[in-house]
């Protein structure tokens, strides 16, 4: 079944066909829902403190990567346990943008998304943050960071630029983190594999908008130097990586022992050793991209406010 767009304060209207509005509805493996939010923009903390606001169109995620640490911020355990398999869409959240007075973010670090990927497969039916941009690109001049792991971030490049060209500055960031497609489906089930997600980054670098990929985390590569020559074949000049992190109860119910046991497996090594192994391949592997790569940012640092 494919969502259709809503009425209200996030739509105008049906789908061009006039289809009827069904909710909840599926995309793919995803039950997608519709709720107002109390507010879009969130004051930014923890990790993305540096940042004047983080902005979330949606909760949930229908990538639904194993490791994706935003599933422990749902206090249902039912939905921390189905991540991947729910989408909550902000339906007022247009509405609630086109509230602010003109220029009122002007200059506003935004972090877009925290905890969610504003291009996850429903943006590509609902438009709901080409919406969002629509708005900033004609009344605002912020300063705007996309993170997302999707190629349908290359449709926006048209109101990207005018940001820009308004006044704005926009960086848009690519998580790509792996080389092998077996740990990709493993650790990412739902999301496009990583060579599509380079092609669009370079399309998005093409069309004059600043770009960075993120290899956060940055799981098992298997060929370091041909990897580092597919990120630099993008055009992209920026780079951020990090390795993964270990704290129990950071895996979703289900998944922790077949991700770590594949890793192990490619690792060579038994699960008593993996930790060790692991950390000893990501350091190695950074070694590598910082001998390659133009400019490498780590962890926090890395993700500071790029202007």
């Amino acid at each position: 079944m494919v969502a259709q767009p809503v009425q209200g304060p996030l739509f105008e209207s049906p789908d061009v066909a006039g289809h009827p509005i069904e909710r909840p509805c599926l995309i793919g493996e995803a039950t997608i829902c519709y709720a107002p939010a109390r507010e879009i923009l969130t004051r930014a903390t923890g990790f993305m403190d540096a940042y004047d606001f983080t902005l979330n169109p949606y909760s949930g995620c229908s990538f639904g990567c194993t490791y994706c640490y935003a599933a422990f911020f749902s206090r249902d355990v039912a939905k921390r346990d189905s991540w991947g398999y729910w989408v909550n869409v902000k339906e007022n959240a247009v509405d609630l943008i086109d509230r602010r007075k003109p220029g009122a973010l002007d200059g506003k670090l935004i972090y877009m998304s925290s905890v969610t990927d504003p291009y996850q497969p429903v943006e590509r039916e609902l438009q709901l943050t080409r919406r969002l941009l629509e708005i900033m690109a004609k009344r605002h001049k912020p300063k705007l960071v996309i993170q997302t792991r999707s190629p349908t971030v290359a449709r926006d490049c048209d109101l990207l630029r005018r940001i820009e060209d308004n006044g704005g500055r926009v960086q848009v960031n690519m998580t790509v983190t792996t080389d092998d497609e077996d740990i990709r489906r493993t650790f990412e089930p739902f999301c496009p594999s990583n060579s599509v997600r380079l092609q669009a980054i370079g399309k998005v670098q093409d069309a004059g908008v600043d770009t960075c990929i993120t290899m956060t985390p940055l799981l098992l590569v298997s060929s370091p130097y041909a990897f580092a020559d597919s990120l630099i074949a993008t055009g992209v000049k920026k780079f951020i990586a990090q390795p993964f992190h270990f704290q129990r109860g950071k895996f979703l119910a289900g998944t922790r022992d077949k991700a770590f046991d594949l890793m192990a497996e490619k690792l060579g090594c038994d699960r008593d050793s993996f930790r060790a192994e692991y950390l000893e391949h990501y350091r190695m592997v950074f070694e590598v991209l910082c001998e390659t790569l133009p400019e490498l940012g780590e962890g926090k640092g890395g993700f500071a406010p790029p202007f």
